[in-house]
């Protein structure tokens, strides 16, 4: 028997970097060992939570009904080399899909993203984006800049939202519909980085640890849906009750 749409769940899990630090760089909770990683998907591909695509997370803001009862969504934030080296093969294997999002002040560079916290590490580039993209890793937005938008005002609140969709749009031939928050950081003022947002064109926006594990659907906030953050020693059947 299917759950009623009051009884739905939906989790969005928030991951960074699969596999281990560069020989010059320092282990950090954004590094998840590639085993411990295949673990957690081997548990989500035996567990009563169907993970999605984004395609269905999109209809499923308007028709939760059109979900899974237990519906979760992978997401991977800023797009690191290891993405295409370690992260790709494995979802490949279980065919399972997932979000990455992406700067595009960085793309292609190595980057130094976290304000210095993290080691400097390549970033995908368009070759990279593309052939991810293509094969069920959907490419969307995190910003121009990876900046906090606490430090920023409505215009280049604006900027970063518009901007990096368009060169997204641009450079995958796509349209790009959700975001991202930099840090977690939404701004400081809800009802005007919705607004700003929805007028953009996105449809959903992400936070990252801070509110619950799961969310209910139908969602009330679209542009403020949180995720668990996900470390090496997150146990998923504790954070994931049935």
């Amino acid at each position: 028997m299917r759950a009623k749409v009051e009884d739905k769940r939906l989790a969005v899990l928030a991951y960074h970097k699969i596999g281990d630090p560069p020989p010059d760089g320092w282990d950090t909770w954004y590094y998840i060992p590639e085993a411990t990683f295949v673990e957690q998907i081997k548990f989500l591909n035996e567990s009563a939570w169907s993970v999605i695509d984004l395609s269905t997370f999109l209809i499923g803001l308007t028709k939760p009904e059109s979900v899974p009862d237990r519906a979760l969504l992978l997401t991977f934030d800023d797009g690191h080399k290891s993405m295409r080296t370690v992260t790709y093969p494995i979802l490949q294997r279980f065919g399972f899909p997932a979000v990455c999002f992406v700067s595009t002040d960085y793309i292609g560079a190595h980057g130094i993203l976290g304000g210095g916290a993290e080691p400097a590490e390549p970033i995908c580039d368009w070759d990279d984006l593309r052939e991810l993209d293509r094969n069920g890793i959907v490419i969307q937005s995190h910003g121009v800049s990876h900046n906090w938008l606490s430090l920023m005002n409505q215009q280049q609140w604006r900027e970063e939202f518009v901007q990096s969709k368009r060169i997204l749009e641009e450079g995958l031939g796509k349209t790009i519909e959700v975001f991202a928050f930099p840090y977690s950081d939404s701004g400081g003022n809800d009802d005007a980085i919705d607004t700003i947002l929805r007028q953009a064109g996105y449809r959903a926006a992400f936070l990252c640890g801070g509110g619950p594990n799961t969310n209910e659907l139908p969602i009330r906030y679209p542009f403020r849906i949180d995720r668990l953050a996900m470390y090496r020693d997150t146990d998923l059947a504790s954070e994931l009750p049935i």
